[in-house]
C-alpha cells in the first residue's frame, strides 16, 4: 500500500541498504521510492485470512507465503505485495524474491491506481507468476487474473468460490472475507 512520493533517485544497492534501516517501508519504482501507507483493520482481517489459509493448505509444500514485509523485485523495482507465494525462494537474498507464484494486494482507495496498473503491469513480468490478486476491502469484490487465461480479469462475489491455481486452493469469498466489516458482508450474512 503505496502513498507519498519521495524524489531521490536512488539506486537498488541504496535502497536495499536504506530499507535495512528505516522504521518505515518504502517501494522502490524508477528510482523513487513510496511510502507504505497504514492499513486498515479490514485490510489486515482479508490479509490475515489469506496467509492463514494458504500456510494451513502449504504446510507440507515447498511453497511458502509470505506477508507485506517481504519484497518483490521486479527488474529494478521492488514491491511489498500483502501476501505472496514463493515455490523456490533464494535464501541468498533474505529480503525480497523474484519468483512468486500467486501475488495478493488488498485494495484502498490510496492504492487501487498503482496496484491495478504498475503493479499490475510489474508482475506480470515475472516469468514465473500464474496468478494475481486484487480484493477490495470496502466492497466485496475479489479479481484474479491467470496467465493460464491470458491475464484476462475474472471477478468473485459473495456466494462464489475461487480456485487459486498456483498452488490447488479453493476458497469460499466468505472465507476471504470472515470478519470483514463492510456493508456488502453485513447484507450477505443477514440473509443467510
Amino acid at each position: 500500500m503505496s502513498s507519498a512520493i519521495q524524489d531521490t533517485g536512488i539506486d537498488v544497492d541504496q535502497y536495499l541498504e536504506d530499507e535495512l534501516r528505516r522504521d518505515v517501508k518504502y517501494e522502490l519504482i524508477d528510482g523513487q521510492i513510496y511510502a507504505m501507507a497504514d492499513a486498515s483493520a479490514n485490510h489486515e482481517r482479508i490479509s490475515s485470512n489469506i496467509s492463514r489459509y494458504f500456510g494451513n493448505h502449504l504446510q507440507n509444500s515447498p511453497c511458502e507465503p509470505f506477508g507485506s514485509d517481504m519484497k518483490v523485485k521486479v527488474g529494478s523495482r521492488f514491491f511489498y505485495p500483502d501476501v505472496i507465494v514463493d515455490c523456490q525462494f533464494d535464501e541468498t537474498e533474505p529480503y525480497y524474491t523474484e519468483s512468486p507464484v500467486i501475488i495478493v494486494e488488498v485494495l484502498s482507495k490510496s492504492t487501487r491506481r498503482i496496484d491495478e496498473t504498475t503493479k499490475r503491469f510489474s508482475y506480470m513480468n515475472i516469468p514465473g507468476l500464474q496468478e494475481y490478486v486484487l480484493i477490495e476491502q470496502d466492497i466485496v469484490d475479489i479479481e484474479v487474473i491467470r496467465r493460464s487465461e491470458g491475464w484476462v480479469s475474472k471477478h468473485y462475489y459473495l456466494g462464489d468460490k475461487v480456485h487459486f491455481e498456483s498452488i490447488n486452493l479453493t476458497l469460499s469469498v466468505e472465507e476471504i472475507y470472515h470478519r470483514v466489516n463492510n456493508e456488502e458482508v453485513h447484507e450477505f450474512i443477514g440473509n443467510q
